[in-house]
């Protein structure tokens, strides 16, 4: 058990540097995406499912494995049976137009590193002859929940004034630590997650008048601001069982039940912490003039609440079938920097999981999990008075891997393809691939006798 715990501690310290380089970003350093939607609310939210959920779509609610760690919904962290250290990396091409231009650029990063547990160690359970009835999970999460990122130049023609040219640029974003718990009585389980929030974001703007003689005051807005918070949700699954059969010896029982699932949050607080620099310069006469100095000055804002339904018919060790709709209260958040009003959202996503053979012994793409899925959502962000739509399909694979202890291990593949601000005026086409890591160990918590 030391020599595990050894490795997820040095894999976390491995970690850490990257996620701190994401929150150094400040407006000075060129931002490692270009979505120009990100300067409104905290940013684009970064979707928090790993890599093998991701490939069906996004299911989440009623997703459940006993090698996968699922923290969206806590309930599923009743159902481990093995300690799961998850990491996953992500990379991302996008396409943006605005009907008659276009611009491409690569983006990627760690996406999420995470770990959970049986509390029960499954092994002593068997050679105990124990009941298998309770299940005690627990689990750890951190990984980004938005991001700021964008570069973009617009110019305007003005009455008697001529061009003006307005820069805006942002970088940063928001990050979570989140502390799962699940248990399992039965065919009931329900989980919580208990977490924190925190991040810093810089909003910069910059407009220059170009054809003004002398040289016009240059002005500039730079926002810079901290956020914090406490972050939770509750979540139960229930299994109807529809049939049960055996399946040969040497073979688990086979399953087929129908997963419900349910999981969501209250709004909870924003903590800000702002500063403001807004000036206006004449390069020519080197004047320079101080609109606005505001430092140090801590608000309170409201994060959305959300409510999250899914059902799925799953077959164990076989098939995963899965349909999922989502609400997003984000009309009641608020920020007092930015003063935005965004709209409720919604999420309706389904999903597929099939595995020819888990048991095959000489042909390894039958024991390989095959994964599909769809996806349609609602931004909380509005142009132009009309909300921004997202929709995608998605594709993956699970390769998996037979570690030194016979722990089946799993390399997770996944790509999604889609659209983002379909009919606004700047239309985002994106290909983005994760590839996900889940190591699998059955040995902790495990009680060794010595006669």
């Amino acid at each position: 058990m030391f020599e595990n715990l050894k490795r997820v501690v040095l894999g976390a310290i491995l970690c850490v540097p990257a996620f701190a380089l994401l929150n150094a970003q400040t407006a000075d350093i060129e931002p490692r995406s270009n979505s120009p939607y990100s300067r409104f609310g905290l940013g684009d939210i970064v979707n928090p499912l790993f890599a093998a959920q991701s490939g069906m779509g996004g299911l989440s609610a009623a997703y459940r494995d006993p090698f996968h760690l699922n923290m969206a919904n806590p309930a599923a962290l009743g159902h481990l049976m093995a300690t799961d250290l998850e990491t996953g990396f992500f990379a991302k091409y996008s396409s943006l137009s605005d009907g008659s231009t276009s611009a491409s650029l690569w983006s990627g990063n760690l996406n999420y590193f995470a770990l959970g547990m049986p509390i029960i160690n499954p092994i002593n359970r068997a050679l105990e002859k124990k009941s298998d009835k309770i299940g005690l999970g627990m689990g750890f999460v951190l990984q980004p929940y938005s991001n700021v990122g964008y570069n973009l130049v617009t110019t305007q023609e003005l009455p008697e004034i001529g061009e003006a040219v307005t820069s805006f640029k942002g970088s940063g974003g928001a990050y979570r630590l989140m502390w799962g718990n699940g248990f399992r009585y039965g065919r009931f389980s329900a989980g919580v997650n208990l977490g924190y929030l925190f991040g810093k974001m810089s909003f910069d703007r910059t407009v220059e008048f170009s054809d003004v003689a002398n040289q016009a005051y240059l002005t500039r807005y730079l926002d810079e601001q901290s956020v914090s918070g406490f972050l939770w949700n509750a979540g139960a699954q229930v299994s109807i069982p529809l049939e049960k059969k055996p399946e040969g010896v040497g073979r688990s029982t086979k399953e087929k039940n129908l997963i419900l699932g349910l999981y969501g949050n209250s709004s909870t607080n924003l903590n800000t912490n702002n500063s403001r620099f807004h000036t206006r310069y004449n390069q020519t006469y080197n004047d320079r003039d101080t609109i606005l100095l505001e430092t140090d000055s801590i608000r309170k804002g409201t994060l959305p609440g959300e409510l999250v339904f899914g059902i799925t018919y799953d077959q164990s060790d076989k098939l995963k079938l899965g349909f999922e709709y989502a609400l997003g209260g984000w009309s009641a958040y608020a920020n007092p920097l930015q003063g935005q009003t965004l709209s409720n959202t919604r999420r309706i996503s389904a999903g597929i999981e099939y595995v020819p053979d888990m048991f095959s012994y000489n042909n390894y793409w039958q024991r390989v999990r095959y994964r599909g899925g769809i996806y349609h959502r609602t931004d909380p962000r509005s142009v132009n008075g009309k909300q921004l739509t997202e929709y995608g399909i998605s594709a993956g694979l699970g390769f998996p891997v037979i570690l030194p202890r016979q722990q089946t291990s799993f390399i997770n593949l996944t790509l999604e393809g889609g659209r983002f601000g379909a009919g606004s005026p700047l239309r985002e086409t994106y290909i983005r691939m994760t590839l996900g890591f889940t190591l699998n160990d059955n040995s902790w918590f495990f009680k060794r006798k010595f006669n």
